[in-house]
């Protein structure tokens, strides 16, 4: 009768999982994350629920959520080893997506994945989003740290984030009071943003060698890793003050102008925009001629340049264009509400 093998003790690190580097990860989060406390907070990194207590200022509070990632442009952070400004577009696409409700975003948590976890790089992301909460005025009060050896490629790694916010119930915007005639105003993007990255990356590899050094006074990876602009402390600032003028907030993501902007529009009414009445930036136009497409398509793969849309009564327009300029925004007239008939929801002309 033969005896069973002996084998030598495999410990949990072996086997690709390393709780001390998990440890110091947290570690170096937490001064981080107090950096972003605000009223509300009642317990948060650590725990295994973090907990928030609405501000007693609202009355008839409600909740509105988010949740996304930050995509493809991922890739060029692992390239380039850029990983300091991906985590403030990860609190960006969602603290976004919750102000257009009218909200305030109260609190976020993220999620970060990799095969195996660097402490440094893992750090930097980290320091990125807790930037990115801090810029918002919400507090980062969890999230979870998730290293699974054969999941990603050594040296990368997934982010999602979520953002939960609150609003005074009758203060909700929906866009059921956009009238035709309405205004509407762009805030200026400072750059792609998070989105439209599949495309920026087949741009990079087609031009390969013959890349400009330079777009738009910055370089070239600066230019397009520049990460995406919060805009809930200037826009919250101009509702408090034009509020019952501001009839709806479009964040510009996914499926740029085109696809966005009639996600707050009732069915019957569309978005008339100038062509030309915003700037055009080199770091856009060298997209454009790269890809080789038209503007309908430049339209509805990117921001082309406004990040934020804001509609407004007309008769408030320039007051609110004027606030949102002291916020420190950059503000266009770019269109006017009026009735779609058998048009697209949004035409560029």
């Amino acid at each position: 009768m033969s005896l069973p093998a002996v084998h030598s003790p495999i410990s949990y690190k072996d086997a690709g999982v390393d709780i001390d580097a998990g440890d110091a990860l947290v570690e170096r989060i937490k001064p981080l994350a107090r950096k972003t406390l605000r009223e509300g907070v009642m317990a948060g990194i650590g725990g295994f629920g973090a907990l928030f207590e609405v501000p007693k200022r609202y009355q008839e509070p409600v909740l509105v959520s988010g949740t996304d990632g930050v995509g493809t442009k991922l890739k060029l952070a692992f390239e380039w080893n850029m990983h300091d400004s991906v985590g403030i577009d990860l609190v960006a696409m969602s603290v976004n997506d919750v102000l257009v409700q009218g909200a305030e975003p109260l609190f976020f948590l993220d999620y970060f994945a990799c095969g195996k976890l660097d402490v440094d790089t893992a750090a930097a992301v980290v320091g990125g989003i807790a930037r990115g909460c801090e810029m918002s005025g919400c507090a980062l009060i969890g999230g979870e740290t998730a290293e699974m050896p054969g999941m990603y490629p050594e040296g990368e790694y997934d982010l999602a984030g979520f953002a939960v916010g609150v609003v005074e119930k009758s203060k909700i915007l929906s866009g059921n009071q956009v009238r035709a005639g309405d205004v509407v105003l762009g805030l200026a993007s400072s750059g792609v943003h998070s989105n439209g990255f599949s495309l920026v990356r087949k741009c990079l590899e087609r031009a390969g060698s013959d890349l400009p050094g330079m777009l738009d006074g910055k370089p070239l990876r600066q230019a397009i890793m520049e990460p995406t602009r919060l805009y809930v402390k200037s826009v919250l600032a101009t509702l408090a003050k034009h509020g019952s003028a501001i009839k709806a907030l479009a964040h510009i993501t996914g499926g740029g102008l085109l696809e966005n902007i009639p996600r707050v529009l009732p069915a019957h009414l569309a978005a008339h925009l100038k062509a030309g009445s915003w700037p055009r930036s080199e770091l856009f136009a060298w997209l454009q001629r790269t890809a080789g497409i038209d503007d309908v398509q430049m339209n509805r793969t990117f921001n082309n340049g406004i990040g934020m849309v804001v509609v407004t009564a007309p008769d408030a327009a320039d007051a609110v264009a004027a606030c949102l300029r002291t916020q420190g925004e950059d503000v266009h007239r770019i269109g006017t509400v009026g009735e779609r008939g058998e048009g697209a929801a949004v035409t560029v002309r």
